[in-house]
């Protein structure tokens, strides 16, 4: 069995989240074969070396499940993709590409976190581009954290002024990215999250009939998608 979760957004001001994975990665997570966290899972990531004892706390109970015998995988989202080694080695999880392709039940699935299809938000995808450049990143990593504190803040606020006043399709994915994006990576099975809009969407690519997957934020309620077995089966549940 695997899970696959994204935006948690973790963070100190909400405990009812922190205390809903904690328990899910002490029970449901133990049982897994490896768990997925595909973006966002903390809501702001300044650098591996401005880790917080609340993440320190995160990272030390990863590194239980890991140790457990669980298997973790971690993409960055829009809000952690400064997350690097030093988090990862003392999580005891992997660090995945954004697109990722895996094998689920036998069959090529490609792992997103799901921004990167929102090309017609023209404003935040100039943006993504800027803050991924490997220069950029360099610059941003060597910053003092204070700046960087202020920095994440700026964007942070921004972001959510902006996604209030733009309209409801052009924060979602592009309808025609997607298939073409399948096509390229040779999938009929596309998983993300980010749009906060849990669904499975039936879809044509190349002709053949695909799906993807979008994964539910963790807010009012918990998600997560299981695979075993009997395919894909995603539910919500409560963070008490």
């Amino acid at each position: 069995m695997i899970l696959l979760i994204s935006d948690l957004h973790l963070e100190e001001q909400r405990p009812d989240i922190t205390r809903a994975f904690l328990h899910f990665l002490q029970t449901r997570a133990r049982t897994a074969e490896a768990l997925y966290i595909l973006g966002d899972f903390f809501e702001v990531w300044i650098g591996d070396d401005g880790m917080t004892p609340f993440q320190h706390e995160i990272a030390a109970a990863l590194r239980q499940l890991s140790d457990s015998g669980t298997q973790l995988f971690l993409m960055h989202g829009n809000r952690d993709f400064l997350i690097g080694r030093a988090f990862c080695c003392e999580a005891g999880c992997t660090l995945l590409k954004d697109p990722s392709l895996v094998q689920f039940n036998g069959e090529p699935v490609l792992l997103m976190h799901g921004d990167s299809l929102c090309t017609q938000d023209v404003g935040y995808m100039k943006l993504r581009r800027l803050l991924r450049n490997p220069l950029s990143l360099f610059i941003l990593r060597n910053l003092p954290l204070s700046t960087r504190h202020k920095l994440a803040r700026k964007l942070r606020n921004e972001s959510r002024a902006q996604t209030r006043m733009k309209a409801s399709e052009i924060v979602d994915v592009t309808p025609e990215e997607v298939p073409k994006v399948m096509a390229a990576f040779g999938v009929r099975t596309l998983i993300h999250g980010h749009t906060h809009r849990p669904a499975v969407h039936a879809l044509q690519v190349d002709g053949q009939p695909a799906q993807r997957i979008v994964l539910g934020d963790w807010d009012k309620q918990g998600w997560a998608l299981q695979v075993d077995e009997n395919g894909m089966h995603q539910a919500p549940f409560p963070l008490s």
